[in-house]
Order: structure tokens, then C-alpha cells, then sequence
């Protein structure tokens, strides 16, 4: 990987009086009633990249998506909560833009001072910042680059995306990568060059197709590989395991016995599992063998024994990263295997990652302390796709 231009790079140069276009990954959970904010953590995590510039004198004119609107204005994507939480935390109003690359927005951004700060609304209310077609892409990033002077792309949580905003706007402007993006990719390259060893890697989440590609990549890399969340089921149907209704990819079994057959020990698996009879909060559970598992009950989280099992191989680590939760954390009921497993990991003596996404997530529901973590990613496909080898579109485009 070629170095990085950096946030401190384009500050050295001066950025008083200058429009800087951030790129900011604010695609934060809201309340499906409320429309409350739930978790500000991915806005907190861009504010020293904020801070600076706006200390520095700077326009600064922050765009993001939110969910997945289908490429036109969508009322329950707006990131207008979002303005406000982002005003709270700087301590300064942010001034909002009703649209994206509108009236709204040229007019909000032409009454910026030095030291203020704007947001666009939804990128994703313009079909142009996801489309496959270059052309149209392109279209759309000549009038989000027609708002900055220099751009910086602190969205870590969406560098693996070919979009506008992450790839097509820099090749438009000097471009940097902010303090976030720097951050993560100093701490992965640290996972894929020469971790410390023993390294141990935690998986969890619902299916192991999502996680395929970085198992195949960490294999030959690490020395245990802990398999936990709905994807340990098909693992365990690969052992001839009976499974009862628990989440199962058939497709998968015959390469999750390859997988085993060629892991030479390293992955271990569940060995007691909690049983629900249905997938509810208040469902009748129990903790049963593996391989006692009731045909006419579903897996929702790992048991105790597995829980001490993971945690004297985490104990042993120097290196660790953890994605995926190891069982339905959102219900009180089966949240004990992914708060065991996250406390093992805040006690090991290692330096440790968390995987961004469901696991950042559950870090903060379960109330666990932050600091307690190495590092709290915050791009769960980002972070996996890093660790497979992949070429990262938004880091690709900083590189040049």
C-alpha cells in the first residue's frame, strides 16, 4: 500500500477560508417509532477529523448516506436527526441542507463562515451515488466536488463501496484520508502483516456465506479460529449434527466440511448451545449438548461451556479480532455467550480489534467499556474486506 496523504497534511497546507468536502459515515440506527437516534457512535467517531478543521478556520461541508433509500427522497432516511445530534456533540449549530446537490445545498454552503459547518442531506436520495454506470456517477460526483476545495474521506464504514461520494469525488479534488480511515487502516494492516502471535479470531453473525471469503483468508494466517453466532449451526449439520430449526445454510455443509477437514484443529466450535422454542425474547430456552440439540427447537446462542472454552483461547492471545455476535444479543435471553465472549476479550492480554458492525453494536447494548478494546471498528464489510485482501475502492482512490 502506497502512503496515504493525510488530514495533517492538508492542514500543514492551510485550509482557513477553504470549503472541504467530508465524507462522513453517519449511517446511524434509529428508532423506527421515535426516529431517535439509538447509537451515535459512528457520529461521534468522526468528530476529531470535524474539530480540526473547524479549529483550523475551515468551511466544512460534511456529506453521508443513511440506510438504503432507493435513489430518491425518502422522509424516514433524512439525516436531519442526525444535523442535530452532529451540532450537540461540536457544540455549534450545523447547518443543514434540505437536499443534496440542490438549491438547498448551493445556497446553505455559499453562507458557510470560516469555522462552520454544514451537512447535505441523504446521498442516497440521488440515484447517481450508487449507480453501476460511470457516467451517471460521474455526473453526480462533478456537483458534489463542485462544494469543496479539497476533500477528505473519514467514512471508513464505506470504502469498499464504488459510489460517488468514496470513489469518484476524490479523482475530483486534493484528496486526504481523515483521522478515522487512517486510523482503521493503520490497525488492520497491523492484522495483515505481522500480527502477534497467538492470533485468534473470533466469527459470529448469521451465515457463513457473509463470511466465506475471510475465513478462507484468515485460515493459513491465524492459530484458532472460535466459530460462534447462527453460522456455528451449519458447521455443525457439516458434523452430522442434528440442528432441529436453528438457522442453516444447506448449500454451505459440504464446504463447511472442507473447511474443517483442512483447518488442521484451528477452528473450534460450539460444544453446548441455548435452545428456544421459538425465536421470541420471552421463548421457553434451555442450554443443551450439541449434539442434543431437539429437532423441533432452534439454536440462539452459545452455552456456558463453550463461553469458558473461548475464553481460555482468547486468554492465550496476543492478537485478536472479533466480528459477529455469538447469539441473539438483542434479547436479554441469549446475550450471555457474545457479553462472555466480549469480557474474555477485554481481559486477555492482547492487542484487540472488534469488526465494526453487529459486534460494535453489541459492545455498546451490553454497556461494555470502550476503552477496554484495542480498537472498535466502525465498517463491519469494510473491515472483512481489508482482511480478505481485497482492493478497497475509497482507499484505492485516496492512493492516487
Amino acid at each position: 500500500m502506497s502512503a496515504l496523504r493525510t488530514l495533517d497534511d492538508l492542514l500543514a497546507e492551510g485550509v482557513s477560508g477553504r470549503r472541504v468536502l467530508v465524507r462522513a459515515d453517519l449511517n446511524v440506527p434509529l428508532d423506527k417509532q421515535s426516529g431517535a437516534i439509538t447509537d451515535d457512535g459512528r457520529i461521534r467517531a468522526v468528530l476529531p477529523t470535524l474539530g480540526a478543521l473547524v479549529e483550523a478556520g475551515a468551511k466544512v461541508v460534511v456529506c453521508s448516506h443513511l440506510g438504503r433509500p432507493k435513489g430518491a427522497p425518502d422522509p424516514q432516511f433524512s439525516l436531519s436527526p442526525v444535523a442535530d445530534r452532529l451540532g450537540e456533540l461540536l457544540g455549534a449549530p450545523v447547518h443543514f441542507a434540505t437536499d443534496t446537490v440542490g438549491d438547498s445545498a448551493r445556497s446553505t454552503v455559499a453562507d458557510l463562515a470560516d469555522g462552520q459547518v454544514a451537512l447535505l442531506e441523504n446521498l442516497r436520495f440521488n440515484a447517481g451515488e450508487t449507480s453501476k454506470d460511470e457516467a451517471e456517477r460521474g455526473a453526480f460526483a462533478d456537483q458534489l466536488a463542485a462544494f469543496g476545495d479539497a476533500y477528505v474521506d473519514d467514512a471508513f464504514g464505506a470504502v469498499h463501496r464504488k459510489h460517488a461520494s468514496v470513489y469518484d469525488v476524490p479523482a475530483r479534488l486534493p484528496h486526504v484520508a481523515g483521522r478515522l480511515v487512517l486510523r482503521e487502516v493503520e490497525v488492520l494492516s497491523k492484522l495483515t502483516s505481522e500480527p502477534e502471535r497467538p492470533y485468534v479470531v473470533v466469527l459470529g453473525g448469521s451465515k457463513v456465506s457473509d463470511k466465506l471469503a475471510v475465513i478462507e483468508a484468515l485460515l493459513p494466517t491465524v492459530d484458532r479460529l472460535l466459530i460462534g453466532g447462527g453460522m456455528c449451526f451449519t458447521f455443525l449439520k457439516a458434523q452430522g449434527l442434528e440442528v432441529g430449526t436453528s438457522l442453516l445454510e444447506k448449500d454451505m455443509v459440504e464446504t463447511c466440511r472442507n473447511l474443517l477437514e483442512r483447518a488442521d484443529g484451528k477452528i473450534l466450535l460450539p460444544v453446548d448451545v441455548v435452545v428456544a422454542d421459538a425465536f421470541a425474547p420471552d421463548a421457553a430456552h434451555d442450554t443443551v449438548r450439541v449434539d442434543g440439540i431437539p429437532s423441533h427447537r432452534l439454536g440462539l446462542d452459545i452455552g456456558p461451556e463453550t463461553v469458558a472454552g473461548f475464553a481460555a483461547a482468547l486468554s492465550q492471545a496476543k492478537t485478536i479480532f472479533w466480528n459477529g455476535p455469538m447469539g441473539v444479543f438483542e434479547m436479554a435471553a441469549f446475550a450471555a455467550g457474545t457479553r462472555g465472549i466480549a469480557e474474555a476479550i477485554t481481559k486477555a492480554d492482547a492487542f484487540s480489534v472488534v469488526g465494526g458492525g453487529d459486534s460494535a453494536a453489541a459492545v455498546r447494548a451490553l454497556g461494555l467499556d470502550e476503552s477496554s478494546f484495542g480498537h472498535i471498528s466502525t465498517g463491519g464489510g469494510a473491515s472483512l474486506e481489508y482482511l480478505e485482501g481485497k482492493t478497497l475502492p475509497g482507499i484505492a482512490a485516496l492512493e492516487n
